[in-house]
């Protein structure tokens, strides 16, 4: 029997399964609308920014917005977010000037990233929030949407219709708002500042933070190194399997976190799902293309932060929250 899953943390960001799922859902057309932020200019696409796009589309889009049937970012059901909300469904995000986002502006397309407004200014239920994305990786993903790729191949086939709950629909009319742009950098630390760089990558860039602290419903997206039981892992996920998980501490406790691993370890665990007490499960992803650099700055920021006692079944333990 399944367990039940916190509605609210259901409903913020249950989606992230891969850290990431980037793109708009579907509003209805009672949501009322909010005033659209305005975001800094993109920078223009080059083939390194390009090619940097497709490494974060990889790892926060695919997951979420890939058609198995048409093999592109044409969206698919989302049953992995439960039904408290209704039946959700990814859009299309692909080129396509009709039914994707061929016609969105680039600064409209960053605003979603930022915000989870769309050009309506209405917020799009569970779109994750990259609030602190850089202005180099914000310009990375929009250069990588805007190129030629199979993922990104036009295709005309419009995003199914969300179907929301009475819940969903009420939430969304009052708790749920686009939140406000923060201050963000405009490129991220050098490998030469690896802990700065390992902070960015936690809260900007991947958002570890957001599945692996106490819950997605507490985060602190304002401040994100104020949110409750910060990397200590315990919230609530689904698999693809439509199974529970729970996340895992990643503070360097040294009984219930990553206090006994090396940076060996640490790097097999997150590139390829090894782990020094056995496969990985998902919703984890595998972040194969993470440069040695960045693994070494994930690793350096994680030895700084604050400990925290608190055993997940991926210890083989039973989580303490």
């Amino acid at each position: 029997m399944k367990k039940p899953l916190p509605i609210l943390g259901l409903l913020i960001g249950m989606l992230l399964l891969a850290l990431a799922g980037f793109a708009a859902f579907e509003s209805e057309r009672s949501i009322p609308p909010q005033q659209t932020p305005v975001v800094a200019p993109v920078r223009p696409s080059t083939p390194k920014r390009v090619l940097q796009g497709e490494k974060m589309v990889a790892l926060m889009c695919v997951h979420c917005h890939r058609d198995p049937s048409t093999k592109t970012l044409s969206g698919r059901p989302m049953p992995d977010l439960g039904t408290d909300l209704g039946n959700l469904y990814s859009a299309n995000i692909t080129k396509d000037p009709k039914f994707g986002i061929g016609e969105w502006t680039d600064q409209q397309v960053v605003t979603l990233l930022r915000t989870g407004a769309g050009p309506d200014g209405r917020p799009r239920l569970g779109m994750p929030r990259f609030a602190y994305l850089t202005d180099e990786d914000a310009s990375s993903i929009v250069a990588f949407l805007r190129a030629e790729n199979p993922l990104t191949r036009a295709t005309s086939l419009p995003s199914h219709p969300q179907e929301f709950s009475p819940l969903a629909k009420s939430l969304m009319s009052t708790a749920l708002k686009p939140i406000p742009l923060v201050k963000h950098l405009a490129d991220a630390p050098p490998a030469s500042q690896p802990v700065a760089l390992g902070r960015y990558l936690v809260i900007g860039r991947y958002q570890c933070y957001f599945c692996h602290s106490q819950s997605i419903s507490t985060n602190n997206e304002a401040n994100p190194e104020l949110s409750k039981g910060y990397l200590g892992g315990g919230d609530k996920m689904l698999d693809d399997d439509l199974q529970v998980r729970i996340s895992r501490n990643l503070t360097m406790d040294p009984e219930t976190g990553l206090g006994k691993w090396n940076e060996a370890q640490f790097s097999k665990a997150v590139k390829f799902g090894m782990a020094p007490t056995g496969i990985l499960h998902g919703p984890m992803p595998k972040f194969s293309t993470l440069t040695d650099d960045e693994v070494r700055a994930l690793w350096a920021y994680l030895k700084t932060v604050p400990k925290i006692k608190n055993a997940t079944p991926e210890d083989g333990a039973v989580t303490t929250k």
